[in-house]
């Protein structure tokens, strides 16, 4: 038996999991890190808690596996997208990473649409210029930091950054390169006029590679470190929604998937390059070779739930540990008897700022209609259904550029909620699905590992025979209805506060 190893580089975690050629989980193993905070807006972490984070989880999975090295084929990485690492000439991490979520670059984006203009940004690279994107960090480190900047010779993603710790191979894929505004998304490699109109050396990046192409072999010392053979390859891998579209089947036209991470994405499969001339939802190449994603994200969607409860919501941690559950579990448990629309209150999700469809680095969370009759329930539900009306703004733009989705799966942690999902359903009016397989992104890669070694013919024919529909949820037509209307008031509330919102900034 064959067997791969799938890593996914999180936010909050790293997650290692082997699989054998079947998809059958062998293994598993996670290791959490934490996230810094130096300022509003800000969020940076330690490309080194990443790097401890995959060795030690490497290491548990195949001790615990007691699986033969030798059988251990491949490995695929993903992680979260558009973190900037800068190494030295020594390939030593220069600073902490600057991740998706930071928003400190308001001033080098306009810096970006001062040195080209914003269709031509969007005919390169398929998207405007994006303060949580890597080409933005980069020109802050630049302004900010010089020295830093001096002393740069490589600059990697979180998940690349991974790929040379265990191959020493400088190296990314298309799909997570795509988010980086430096890659000509259409040509699938480095593009020269931005490159060059941003004064960003074409050295300091690794090669471009389709997500299922082997990029190198573990290096001796980490192979002694974590038990693996130096004959184990590493694919490219992928991003972390390239990477979940592939562990949910998402790899033909008409399929999308919903994920509910720390943020939230809606992302549909096309096997034509598609952009939005108005920027809101971005397109990248997606982790099948020669197609692309559409993708709207809203920041803070698992985050604002998380970030409810680690503030409020001690009493549930405490009850759920007294009841040995999972505390979300308990809070799914508590809204169950909140109406839908949470009795006439509205949470608004920009807790770092939004993406889709807004790309308003400066507005920020907001609960709108609190009452004395409102309850801390009332509260989650109302921050589930927020996430829910964001993920739906996504969700009416794909269809407005004619990007038709026949099925839509959900995954990520908050793909895990039954309430979650009924309220994504009733919002798209549409069945939403969830798969057997719950590995998301670390499945993905393990099948992009397995194409690359040649277990498996390709992409396409290894999600046909690995993975299959687990649960349904169906819409309810008095929530359709009654989410319509929320809905449409929400989508107000962002352009009656905009104006407040650029005022608070200059505060």
């Amino acid at each position: 038996m064959n067997y791969l190893i799938g890593i996914d580089v999180g936010t909050s975690a790293t997650k290692t999991v082997l699989f054998d050629e079947k998809g059958t989980v062998i293994s598993s193993s996670s290791q959490e890190y934490p996230l810094y905070q130096p300022h509003n807006g800000w969020a940076e972490q330690k490309p080194e808690d990443w790097r401890d984070a995959v060795l030690k989880t490497l290491k548990e999975v195949v001790v615990q596996s007691g699986v033969a090295k030798e059988d251990v084929k491949g490995i695929g990485i993903s992680g979260q997208m558009h973190g900037l690492v800068m190494l030295d000439e020594d390939g030593e991490v220069i600073r902490p990473s600057i991740i998706w979520c930071d928003q400190r670059t308001g001033a080098e984006v306009e810096d970006m649409l001062s040195i080209m203009p914003r269709e031509r940004w969007i005919e390169i690279t398929a998207n405007p210029p994006l303060t949580g994107w890597t080409a933005a960090k980069i020109l802050w480190v630049r302004k900010q930091e010089p020295e830093n900047y001096k002393r740069c010779r490589h600059i990697l993603l979180p998940k690349d950054y991974i790929r040379y710790i265990l191959t020493g191979v400088f190296a990314t894929e298309v799909s997570d390169a795509s988010g980086m505004q430096l890659l000509d998304v259409a040509g699938r490699s480095w593009s020269d006029e931005v490159l060059t109109k941003l004064d960003i050396p074409r050295e300091w990046l690794g090669d471009v590679y389709e997500s299922c192409e082997v990029t190198g072999q573990i290096l001796f010392d980490i192979a002694e470190k974590t038990g693996l053979t130096t004959d184990t390859k590493v694919v490219g891998g992928a991003g972390d929604n390239a990477a979940a579209a592939v562990g949910t089947g998402v790899v033909k036209d008409g399929t999308a998937f919903t994920t509910i991470g720390s943020s939230g994405v809606v992302f549909a499969h096309s096997s034509q390059m598609t952009i939005d001339p108005k920027g809101r939802v971005h397109t990248c190449c997606c982790a099948v070779p020669g197609a692309w994603h559409v993708m709207g994200v809203t920041q803070g969607a698992g985050l604002s739930l998380k970030w409810f409860k680690d503030q409020f919501c001690q009493d549930y941690v405490a009850e759920a540990e007294k009841e040995d559950i999972d505390v979300y579990d308990l809070i799914n448990r508590d809204i169950e008897s909140i109406p839908a629309g949470s009795d006439r209150l509205i949470y608004l999700p920009y807790l770092m700022g939004e993406r889709t469809p807004h790309l308003d680095p400066d507005c920020r969370g907001v609960f709108f209609g609190l009452s004395a009759i409102h309850t801390k329930a009332h509260l989650l539900r109302a921050v589930m259904e927020g996430v829910s009306y964001s993920l739906s703004d996504c969700n009416d733009i794909l269809q407005e550029m004619g990007v038709e989705v026949e099925e839509m799966m959900a995954c990520g942690g908050g793909g895990k909620s039954p309430i979650w999902r009924q309220m994504l359903a009733s919002l798209y009016d549409c069945q939403v699905k969830t798969v057997h397989q719950s590995e998301g992104p670390a499945l993905g890669v393990a099948i992009l590992a397995g194409v690359g070694c040649g277990i498996f013919e390709s992409v396409e024919k290894a999600c046909e025979a690995l993975i299959s529909v687990n649960k349904r949820s169906t819409p309810v037509e008095q929530e359709v209805k009654t989410y319509q209307a929320y809905h449409q008031l929400y989508k107000k509330l962002y352009v009656n506060l905009k104006d407040s919102y650029k005022e608070l900034a200059a505060l």
